[in-house]
């Protein structure tokens, strides 16, 4: 498989396909395809089905195969970067939900459920995130643009809900609780931080669709009106 990456804000990935290589995706990703690739939609089996529906996936995902050389294309749905991951062994990702856009048939995409309940509850990633592992390349939507870090061994880093958007699994995730019942109530930070600690390379995203979502609720009308 080969792939380009094109477009601004609304990014697009093209993906060239010899005969018989195959693409899994999320229902939806697809935005144009030659006419020889064929589709099928499939769950995985009921293990992979729960497992989706606890990350807040699709339960089903679509399997595309080239009938000779083929081509498609997933684009994003949020602006951002669509951002290509060598997944392998040793070389796993730990995504938030829903970043998951498409990837080779080699990679294997499961649920990964936080060490630590505070993270889970309060981290604002949630108790469930997505691991990639397997063989391949993947793709991730990212929102807003991309910040990569590398963290050694016991370095932190304190980042604001929603802008975690990925991070090797040898990185771990926990919570902190903001301090002061003024910045607490004042701040406009939110209760919690999310803490990360190396070692590892984490990605932050400038632009979580959350914290969009909440700005723009002011201008729209209450149903009480």
């Amino acid at each position: 498989m080969q792939y380009e990456l094109i477009g601004g804000s609304f990014p697009v990935v093209i993906c060239k396909l010899e005969n018989g290589e195959q693409m899994i995706t999320e229902s939806g990703s697809m935005v144009w395809m030659s006419p020889n690739m064929e589709m099928q939609t499939s769950g995985g089996g009921l293990g992979k089905i729960f497992s989706r529906a606890l990350s807040g996936e699709n339960l089903f995902q679509n399997i595309y195969t080239a009938r000779g050389n083929g081509m498609i294309a997933f684009g994003s749905s949020f602006p951002g970067k669509i951002v290509p991951i060598e997944i392998g062994p040793g070389k796993e990702m730990i995504l938030q939900k829903n970043s998951f856009l498409a990837s080779e048939a080699g990679v294997d995409l499961s649920i990964h459920f936080s060490r630590k309940l505070g993270s889970g509850f309060f981290g604002g990633e949630g108790f469930i995130l997505q691991r990639l592992s397997g063989q391949g390349i993947a793709f991730a939507e990212i929102d807003g643009e991309l910040v990569q870090y590398d963290l050694a061994p016991g370095q932190q880093m304190v980042v604001d809900t929603g802008n975690v958007a990925g991070f090797e699994p040898s990185v771990s995730m926990d919570i902190q609780q903001v301090r002061g019942v003024k910045n607490v109530f004042l701040g406009g930070e939110g209760l919690f931080h999310t803490v990360l600690t190396g070692p590892g390379r984490i990605w932050l995203q400038t632009m979580p669709l959350s914290n969009v979502a909440m700005a723009l609720r002011p201008f729209f009308p209450s149903n009480n009106n």
